[in-house]
């Protein structure tokens, strides 16, 4: 806590004043452009990530980046993504998974998670992936499994996410774009998923948003 309170005291003492009018009209209202969504990790930093600034992304956080689809329940994420997409109109939503995902790790080996009922629970709203990974990843291993797996829950998430009235009228009109990313710890890399390829490719050489139903990658490509 020592180490939070002083950089609280930093904040307020170095890094507040050169942004203080920026936060004056932030006080006013929000209007950001992107929802983020990303997992819960300590090692993601969404903001760091992009290097926006306050008042750039709407941010919805938990373990495994997991959207559950419409009608799964009354949970936090609907109501954070209708407030963003129906109220605050952001352009963009980005699903971001991440490499050595301790959730993927619990969703690949049960047993992991056997002794935490809750989350054992909040990963059945990855169920899909399971199954795609158990019967069509049957020749991957440690850590190629793992990363196949957090690619997959990506699109699995970009699917349940296209259940939700809000984001789904939206997306008749054309005027919201879903993403999505997966990020390398170890090498600040950042991959997205690219529709006419099937498969995720380094951001830079990615040039369109998913518009279309996802379309999956073949998985002898892995």
């Amino acid at each position: 806590m020592q180490k939070l309170i002083q950089g609280i005291h930093q904040f307020q003492g170095k890094s507040f004043l050169p942004l203080q009018g920026l936060f004056e009209q932030l006080a006013k209202g929000q209007n950001p452009e992107t929802l983020f969504i990303t997992c819960s990790d300590s090692r993601i930093d969404p903001n760091l990530l992009t290097q926006a600034k306050p008042g750039d992304l709407f941010i919805l956080r938990n373990a495994g980046n997991i959207v559950p689809p419409h009608g799964a329940g009354n949970g936090g994420e609907a109501a954070t993504i209708e407030l963003a997409v129906a109220a605050l109109g952001v352009k963009d939503i980005i699903i971001c998974g991440h490499s050595h995902c301790g959730a993927m790790q619990g969703l690949l080996n049960p047993e992991k998670v056997a002794s935490l009922p809750a989350v054992s629970s909040w990963l059945s709203h990855a169920e899909m992936t399971r199954r795609i990974m158990r019967e069509n990843y049957g020749h991957l291993e440690g850590e190629r499994l793992l990363t196949a797996t957090v690619e997959e829950n990506v699109l699995v998430q970009l699917e349940n996410l296209r259940t939700l009235p809000a984001v789904g009228s939206r997306l008749v009109r054309g005027d919201l774009h879903l993403h999505g990313w997966v990020y390398k710890i170890e090498t600040g890399e950042v991959f997205a998923y690219d529709v006419e390829n099937a498969q995720f490719v380094k951001l830079a050489e990615y040039n369109q948003p998913i518009e279309a139903n996802v379309r999956r990658r073949t998985t002898h490509e892995i």
